[in-house]
């Protein structure tokens, strides 16, 4: 398996996440209270399935590769993917405040909530679709077989060392939960 089969896998549970958090706001935005328990579950999952282990394997090893691979790192495709990558996180640090806030007794934060929610899952939507149509055709084009393995294994060890056992296979249950309604 090609590492970017394992990024393009991890996009599919990224999809089904941002579908159930896209479902979360048209019911917020249709008067039902916030399910804050759902919600902390997501925020959990991008924090750590998406930035910490998905973002983790782009930015430390698939786009210094690429790089090296003759890729620029700059006014090319890695520095989109880098400044759609912080877009995300910063609209993640809007869900979560608008969460509290809503947790606090805020009630109007529950419109934030949700408007952070379909901006985030509209930046995720398109920043996938531009690194599975654009960026891993590149790379499996520039990437050498050796390079492949070299980041599979690298990728493995993202999984195992730093998330932590079980971890990976939890989100993909959650996923999979939401895709079931």
């Amino acid at each position: 398996m090609k590492p970017t089969d394992i990024l393009k896998h991890e996009h599919e549970i990224v999809l089904a996440v941002l579908g159930g958090a896209e479902q979360e706001a048209k019911q917020i935005k249709g008067g039902t209270a916030v399910d804050t328990k759902k919600v902390h579950k997501m925020l959990d999952f991008f924090r750590t399935f998406l930035d910490k282990c998905h973002h983790s394997k782009e930015e430390r090893f698939l786009f210094p590769r690429l790089h090296e691979r003759g890729l620029p790192r700059e006014g090319g495709p890695i520095s989109v993917m880098l400044h759609e990558h912080d877009l995300g996180r910063n609209e993640v640090k809007v869900i979560a405040d608008a969460l509290q806030r809503y947790e606090a007794g805020e009630t109007d934060a529950a419109a934030q909530l949700a408007n952070g929610l379909l901006q985030f899952s509209a930046i995720l939507r398109d920043h996938i679709e531009k690194e599975n149509n654009i960026l891993f055709v590149m790379a499996d084009r520039l990437l050498s077989p050796a390079d492949q393995e070299e980041l599979y294994k690298a990728f493995v060890a993202v999984e195992s060392e730093e998330i932590g056992e079980g971890v990976h296979e939890e989100f993909h249950q959650f996923a999979h939960d939401l895709m079931k309604g």
